[in-house]
């Protein structure tokens, strides 16, 4: 360990020490208090209605918490789930007499499997595409809930439906539901810090940087819209049980409609949010209620608090406080600074670490990039160069996975690479920054470099968890001069800086080959000067380069190989100085010797 991490204050250690369970007691003991104020205080019929409405509208409202907030993926179809769940319930416990925890169970699985489903099938179009799937899909589980009489009991609906018998009385429920709402709101609270939430969060940012920072985007989207239809599919049969009666008004297209004013409006990215949101829309019309009797002036006072909020508060009301207290939340945060970054990169494919042949990508009839070969040594600093248009980033992402080869083989430390798509790539070594800086501008610079810590086949990391991917983290950023920003979102770091935290979430890493797409645009003279010594020091630690850039003064000084482009083909390749002197390059760059 560094003396850094020695400095560690023992109060911070010992916090990180303990179980995840005891670090959040004061919750569950918070939770304990608001259970047994549910299951004690005699509440009459109708305030008990309103609070059982929001207490499981916010379990569905926490899925969507999951899939947008988390995820960025639009779901109009969360009514669907939670109707999946409440029919289950119903239709299980009347029909057939079956245990409510059974049927509860089966909802459950059946909005699981058909959020899967969804979106397995469709989380590939994405944006306003992704929307009108969803709504179709929700408009088609209405119309079956209407006329599928012999099923769902069509119009009429089901009632006299079935509760557990332990809580029996309403005031009982409700406590189980409120017990209910606390147990998935910590493990909604808690999901952004695991494995499965940075990367929901990393997609949500920037997919291109997700993927080629070891994150397979689709799956992720996928587990997203999956969790999001099961705790649906929860609340609905929590509510079924809760008010005994269920029809298909209730889980129509405007209800889908309702839950998702209710994450905007709280605060989609936060379980506090979503449940804040919760209550207003359930609470507002309940304070409005003297105004019915002015026609349109309770709807007018309703959707202006509604558009004023969502206005003035883009993020939510807790996203607003959220951001309010970011700055004193960083400072708060103490982490320790890791020991000095070591690089050890995979060594399996000889003394050639990228081989490159035939490599052609066509763009219907344009030949972009045709016929390359590259063969990158190890232990090196590469340099592909070229005029403008000649080709270079479609060969870095064709080497990437981005784009599909039209022809050709890319060999990555003799494994080949040519069809795997990014994610898989970085698994199997590969790391890169790009010439439009792709950071995940929601997260601190920590919580990006973490991102690319967490790389499948780091072996620096191992199973040392979320300690060791937080020292790692450090160590990169410390290593690129900026460990002590660490707890700062991106949006407060300059151009220049936000490249080195980019660098820095390749690094830690640990790949066999980095590529870098231009690093130099952008920086002014002091910046470049400071990049040629951060590539000096990457290259002395082993890692193997493969870098794009203009400025012929920093390819000249840091590459000990060129490979030159122009229209797609290669024209030059060899040492530096040579290929830099090369009659066809000078040309290709000045148009005549």
């Amino acid at each position: 360990m560094s003396a850094g991490s020695d400095n560690m204050p023992l109060a911070v250690a010992a916090l990180r020490g303990k179980p995840l369970l005891l670090r959040h007691l004061p919750y569950f003991l918070g939770a304990a208090i608001v259970v047994a104020l549910a299951a004690t205080v005699s509440f009459d019929g109708y305030i008990l209605n309103i609070l059982m409405q929001a207490t499981t509208f916010a379990i569905a409202v926490f899925g969507l918490s999951v899939v947008l907030g988390l995820c960025g993926q639009i779901n109009l179809a969360q009514a669907a789930f939670f109707g999946f769940g409440a029919y289950a319930v119903g239709i299980g416990t009347t029909d057939f007499q079956l245990s409510y925890w059974l049927c509860l169970a089966a909802g459950c699985g059946i909005a699981l499997l058909a959020g899967a489903v969804l979106g397995a099938s469709t989380l590939r179009l994405g944006g306003h595409y992704l929307a009108m799937v969803t709504i179709s899909f929700q408009q088609i589980v209405t119309l079956v809930m209407i006329n599928a009489i012999w099923l769902t009991h069509g119009p009429d609906g089901v009632g006299r439906i079935g509760r557990p018998a332990l809580f029996q009385s309403s005031q009982a429920y409700l406590a189980f539901c409120v017990a209910m709402l606390a147990l998935v709101g910590y493990f909604v609270w808690h999901l952004p810090d695991t494995r499965l939430g940075r990367a929901m969060r990393a997609v949500r940012d920037n997919e291109l940087a997700a993927g080629v920072a070891g994150i397979d985007v689709f799956r992720t989207k996928v587990y997203a819209f999956a969790l999001s239809a099961v705790l649906g599919g929860l609340a609905g049969g929590l509510f079924a049980g809760g008010f005994s009666y269920i029809s298909p008004d209730q889980f129509s297209f405007a209800e889908s409609i309702v839950f998702l004013t209710m994450s905007l409006l709280g605060g989609g990215a936060s379980p506090i949010g979503s449940a804040i949101g919760t209550a207003l829309l359930i609470l507002i019309p309940e304070w409005l209620r003297f105004l019915k009797s002015v026609p349109g002036l309770y709807l007018a006072i309703y959707g202006l608090s509604v558009i004023l909020i969502i206005r003035f508060m883009p993020d939510g009301i807790w996203g607003f406080v959220n951001a309010a207290t970011q700055r004193w939340r960083a400072k708060a945060k103490l982490h320790a600074a890791g020991p000095p970054l070591q690089l050890s990169p995979a060594h399996v494919g000889g003394d050639i670490v990228l081989q490159v042949t035939g490599l052609a990508k066509y763009f219907g009839g344009l030949k972009a990039v045709d016929n390359v070969d590259i063969a990158v040594k190890r232990g090196g600093v590469h340099a592909l160069i070229g005029p403008n248009g000649s080709g270079k980033t479609t060969t870095l992402n064709v080497l990437s996975g981005l784009y599909r080869a039209t022809a050709g083989e890319v060999l990555l430390d003799g494994t080949d690479v040519t069809t795997m798509p990014p994610h898989l790539r970085a698994a199997a070594g590969l790391g890169r920054t790009f010439q439009n800086i792709r950071l995940f501008r929601s997260m601190t610079a920590l919580e990006n470099v973490v991102i690319g810590a967490e790389r499948p086949g780091n072996t620096l990391i191992g199973n040392g968890g979320d300690a060791a991917l937080h020292q790692r983290a450090m160590s990169a950023l410390a290593f690129v001069g900026l460990g002590a920003r660490a707890n700062e979102l991106i949006s407060s770091f300059s151009y220049g800086h936000q490249r080195l935290i980019e660098i820095a979430r390749a690094l830690a890493a640990n790949p066999t080959l980095l590529l870098l797409d231009e690093p130099a645009a952008g920086l002014n003279s002091s910046e470049k000067l400071e990049l040629h010594e951060l590539l000096k020091r990457i290259a002395a630690q082993g890692l193997t380069i493969l870098i794009i850039d203009h400025d012929m003064t920093l390819v000249s000084e840091a590459a000990q190989h060129i490979t030159v482009l122009n229209f797609g083909r290669r024209i030059a390749d060899g040492e530096s100085m040579a290929v830099l002197r090369h009659p066809d390059v000078v040309s290709a760059y000045l148009g005549s010797e």
